[in-house]
């Protein structure tokens, strides 16, 4: 009958729920840690952390009398950052005693209030410590870690765990990042103008729940859009210029730069970022889009979720570089007739957008390609970008 039919059809999809959740629950890792000063088996899945006290055998074979595997778990969404923990000598500022690992959670939450809590793993093995935290920062990357989805195809964090714990390696492009006086970060993908400003606007609205954060942050800096005055000179790449060719200079005001060493695959854009980049070429991709009217603008945003050339606009310039160099150009009084946007601004620090992390430098920043290696499946379809 139709009622036994839906039935049916309620259980299997019961059934597949739980198998799905079952495969999300299967353990990453197992190891043995110190928690509250007492040995514990600890299990990392990608939804989920928990730990239960080793319950030592009685001489006349199982378990101790009043000793109980009361289990703990912290879910893995909970967790907002973690550090190795070390022991340092007064003045001393890098290495040191390897004591574990420390997870920074957030529990108790009522209304718009967030209590934070630490939970402390001692090991003091090198070795086995690296192994879990690297562990645990791919499974926090979440949606901004493009390299493990432009590496493996797949935004998943099991399969990213999963190659970095089984050592699969492949050669990949990243960028550094240097000031005139110092050298800054290391990263794969940076923006600079609307892309680091709506980055900037969501870190101020932390409270809001991460989608409706994004989406805030986005039509808020759409409503007050604004150019960035600066130069960028670069370096085309060896292979693409003249002999006689040096440095090229391109000035004015521009709605966003973006400088990707990879294609930057991500669930805004499938296709990537900057889908004409490879992987492991000694290149970068340099995207600049030049000041527009705010409805050619969001033309452009569009077909990033779409099949169409997102670059294909007059105001829009690809470029493959070995390096760029930006310079914002502050407190500039005169604005161009072409500025569309207001502009006149004379902050003192611009923020940047590196790899979904908010930075913010006030002096000019120059990005140079380096190779380096990460974990990857092999078989991949990173085989087929490079």
């Amino acid at each position: 009958s139709r009622r036994r039919r839906r039935r049916e059809a309620a259980r299997n999809e019961a059934a597949a729920a739980a198998a799905a959740g079952d495969v999300e629950d299967q353990p990453l890792l197992r190891g043995i840690f110190e928690v509250k000063k007492k040995s514990c088996d600890v299990v990392l899945s990608a939804q989920r952390l928990r730990w239960s006290r080793i319950t030592p055998e009685s001489p006349l074979g199982g378990s101790s009398i009043g000793l109980h595997r009361k289990e703990e778990s912290v879910e893995m969404k909970d967790v907002f950052s973690i550090k190795l923990k070390r022991r340092r000598f007064a003045g001393q500022e890098k290495g040191g005693i390897l004591l574990g690992i420390t997870i920074f959670v957030c529990l108790n939450k009522e209304g718009n209030k967030l209590k934070d809590a630490t939970i402390h793993l001692g090991n003091i093995s090198e070795d086995h410590c690296y192994v879990w935290y690297r562990s645990l920062k791919t499974i926090l990357m979440g949606s901004t870690n493009i390299l493990a989805h432009t590496l493996n195809g797949i935004q998943h964090t099991q399969t990213a765990t999963l190659h970095i714990i089984l050592g699969h390696l492949k050669s990949v492009d990243m960028c550094t990042f240097s000031s005139p006086f110092k050298p800054l970060r290391f990263g794969f993908s940076s923006m600079f103008g609307f892309g680091s400003r709506t980055l900037a606007l969501a870190e101020k609205h932390r409270w809001i729940p991460p989608n409706q954060r994004k989406n805030f942050a986005v039509i808020k800096t759409l409503a007050n859009l604004r150019p960035e005055d600066c130069e960028i000179s670069f370096l085309p790449l060896k292979h693409l210029q003249q002999d006689s060719q040096e440095n090229d200079r391109i000035q004015g005001h521009f709605l966003n730069v973006s400088i990707m060493a990879i294609p930057c695959l991500c669930s805004v854009a499938p296709r990537g970022l900057a889908p004409n980049t490879r992987l492991d070429d000694g290149s970068i991709a340099l995207i600049t889009v030049r000041n527009t009217s705010r409805q050619e603008f969001i033309r452009h945003l569009k077909r990033y979720a779409s099949l169409k050339n997102q670059f294909s606009f007059p105001f829009i310039d690809t470029y493959i570089v070995e390096e760029v160099k930006v310079c914002p150009r502050i407190g500039m009084k005169h604005i161009p007739a072409d500025n569309l946007n207001c502009t006149g601004s004379e902050e003192n620090t611009y923020p940047w957008n590196i790899d979904g992390d908010l930075v913010e430098w006030a002096t000019e920043v120059h990005i140079r390609c380096q190779a380096a290696e990460f974990g990857c499946c092999k078989g991949c379809n990173c085989e087929k970008q490079s």
